[in-house]
């Protein structure tokens, strides 16, 4: 029986109050198994997004229980949340979020800057890290001056270097041609099955979807079937 990495139970998310009161998601229940694939679909709007910030310790839920490695998540001080969160997951998004500014080596050394490794080590790993998405040789590089699917490495490559047991990919290829998106989906995929990673990715994409080995269909807050979903 697989170990399980996030437990999460009776979920529900609602932003604003009075006639503005928005309930992104409604009682969701969702579990990611350790060193699966679990692919989070609906359409824009459907809570996803929402989902996925809640499972990663992100946004704090308006109720129910979040469960992660076995520790109960929900409740803990603003400190331990993030030191768990830092140390548990890597995040990869549609938008990159790199520090335009900054070298490629300084944005891969980012989450090891916040854990607190010393210099040297930041910078060992993170090359190490470089390397393995065979983008080392863009480490001087400001990260404006790549292209897309080079960006996406760096990001990728930024939520591997803290040896995460979970990667959250949000819409990971939306911003992306075709060609240059298979890559990065491999990627991603390869280091699921090779490092035993999780991979949860959330995705209105139904061929992206297909690839995961399972898959969890919101819609209006809730999860549905597939027929619902399209329904």
């Amino acid at each position: 029986m697989s170990a399980t990495a996030i437990n999460v139970k009776n979920l529900t998310k609602t932003y604003g109050e009075g006639s503005g009161r928005f309930t992104a998601l409604r009682g969701v229940s969702v579990k990611a198994e350790l060193g699966e694939s679990l692919a989070i679909v609906g359409k824009s709007g459907s809570g996803k997004s929402t989902l996925m910030h809640v499972m990663a310790l992100l946004d704090e839920p308006s109720g129910g229980k979040v469960t992660v490695m076995g520790q109960r998540a929900t409740g803990l001080r603003s400190a331990e949340l993030n030191a768990l969160r830092n140390e548990t997951f890597g995040f990869v998004f549609q938008q990159f979020f790199l520090i335009p500014g900054a070298s490629v080596l300084e944005n891969v050394m980012l989450p090891l800057t916040i854990a607190g490794v010393s210099g040297r080590e930041r910078r060992r790993r993170a090359m190490e890290t470089l390397e393995q998405l065979e983008i080392a040789d863009k480490a001087s590089n400001r990260a404006t001056d790549l292209s897309g699917g080079q960006k996406q490495r760096v990001a990728i490559a930024r939520a591997l270097v803290n040896g995460p047991s979970v990667i959250f990919a949000d819409e990971p290829t939306g911003n992306l041609d075709s060609a240059t998106g298979e890559v990065v989906e491999d990627i991603l995929f390869t280091l699921n099955r090779d490092k035993a990673i999780t991979l949860v990715i959330v995705t209105h994409d139904q061929t992206l979807a297909a690839r995961c080995d399972r898959r969890v269909y919101l819609k209006d807050g809730l999860v549905v079937t597939p027929k619902e979903l399209t329904s």
